[in-house]
């Protein structure tokens, strides 16, 4: 069955699984994700709990609606990984960027995953989350995600730099998903990238508004309709305040600026 389509603007939106879906997509420019950790836990007992129990206070486990693909084992976590990297490779661009976000527990696995999935790992960046985030007494804060970034093949020394760390506070009033990135965060990742970005598990959209507010064009793939529907509402509220601004802006104001990678 052929999955659920919608075009808002620029964007293109999937419901259905990432390993089906890729093949269908044509080409992209960069892959920028947040896909399922199967983390949370030391324990294959505390990874199989539900998502609310993992990644939510206690008080806030109401909050937002559970997600799925996050109960995998070790193995079977970098075999899935290898394989949607890999099919998104063979829709990317030659010199396409990639940048998967994880945590300190999958970080080892993920930066295998991208070298099975025939991408060429380049580094590991930060996101550094604020000294407000998980404190616990007689430990280290876990305030510090990461992201594993390649490219598929070599690619050109051109263009502008991006940082390699983050520095960009959790917003909860932003939040529609108990683990979204801020806007902010992934819309600075934007920087260095081509055209079309896309994001194989993009949950509420935010990866998706983040690309309309950068001028990107976006493809993403959700495969629950809550989130789908969720994401759908955000990026097309994003495209009506981007047309607007647009509309309204004189010529000057919409020049390529720092977020196209132009020096200062």
């Amino acid at each position: 069955m052929s999955p659920r389509v919608e075009h808002i603007g620029d964007a293109t939106l999937y419901l259905g699984d990432s390993l089906e879906v890729l093949p269908l997509i044509p080409s992209i420019d960069a892959l920028i994700t947040d896909p399922p950790y199967s983390s949370g836990g030391q324990f294959r007992g505390d990874r199989m709990a539900k998502t609310s129990a993992k990644y939510q206070q206690t008080q806030n486990a109401d909050r937002y609606e559970e997600f799925t693909g996050d109960n995998r084992d070790q193995r079977s976590f970098a075999y899935w990984s290898a394989i949607w990297l890999g099919r998104a490779r063979e829709i990317a661009t030659p010199g396409a960027l990639c940048a998967i976000f994880t945590d300190w527990r999958q970080l080892p696995t993920t930066t295998d995953a991208i070298q099975a999935g025939g991408w060429v790992w380049r580094g590991i960046g930060v996101w550094d989350k604020g000294e407000g985030v998980r404190p616990q007494l007689g430990r280290y804060r876990s305030q510090a995600e990461y992201f594993v970034w390649g490219t598929n093949g070599p690619r050109e020394v051109r263009g502008g730099v991006a940082p390699g760390v983050f520095k960009v506070p959790v917003v909860g009033a932003e939040k529609e998903h108990m683990t979204a990135k801020p806007v902010a965060l992934m819309r600075d990742m934007m920087r260095i990238v081509g055209e079309t970005v896309l994001d194989p598990f993009m949950g509420s959209g935010t990866t998706g508004v983040a690309a309309v507010q950068a001028g990107r064009k976006f493809i993403g793939v959700e495969m629950l309709p809550h989130y789908f529907d969720t994401a759908c509402r955000r990026i097309e509220q994003a495209t009506k305040q981007g047309r607007l601004f647009r509309e309204a802006a004189p010529e000057a104001v919409l020049q390529p600026s720092l977020l196209d990678g132009d020096a200062a």
